[in-house]
């Protein structure tokens, strides 16, 4: 996700449908999504706030520099990985819990502005993403049987089991560490 700022200073938020890496390899970051396994995702979480970890603990004035004033700098995309972990917690406990459930709306460019990525303490995100990618995989953990099956909606009408949420999870913090580091899956 990258974001551009007009004179205003508002980010154009990034509309780009992304449900597309369920039926493909992202050319981008590398990651084969339609092949990740299931019971892999929680191991892929924690691997992935590992590498966040690294990055967030460089210098903290890079952490905060836009490589392009349309980009997101390495602190933003980390920030916006913390929040997805932590919304897709919530979702997938939703799609446990509920049958079918609606999720709400989430605009990632409006909370990037409203809590003020750029500005955040990289030691204190990176706690955060920590605990949250932990939460998180420890919540795939216990997924079993039948409730890979169970299913939700985005309020754009994208439908989910729990199995292609995994996969669909997934790919966004892998992309963006390739993002911040080049490093590809």
């Amino acid at each position: 996700m990258s974001t551009s700022e007009n004179p205003a200073g508002a980010i154009v938020p990034d509309t780009k449908d992304w449900t597309w890496v369920l039926e493909q390899a992202c050319p981008d970051c590398g990651l084969d999504t339609p092949g990740v396994v299931r019971e892999d995702v929680a191991g892929m979480v924690r691997a992935n706030a590992t590498g966040w970890l690294a990055v967030l603990s460089g210098d903290e004035d890079g952490l905060r520099r836009r490589p392009r004033p349309e980009v997101w700098s390495d602190l933003e995309y980390a920030c916006h990985v913390r929040d997805v972990f932590r919304l897709f917690h919530v979702r997938l406990n939703l799609m446990l819990e509920q049958d079918d459930p609606l999720f709400a709306n989430w605009d990632q460019d409006e909370t990037a502005v409203a809590e003020r990525y750029g500005e955040q303490r990289p030691a204190a995100v990176a706690e955060e993403l920590a605990a949250a990618a932990e939460r998180l995989a420890a919540a795939f953990e216990r997924v079993a049987g039948e409730q890979w099956q169970r299913t939700g909606n985005r309020s754009d009408g994208a439908r989910f089991t729990v199995e292609s949420f995994s996969r669909y999870l997934i790919h966004d913090p892998v992309h963006h560490l390739y993002d911040a580091t080049g490093a590809r899956a």
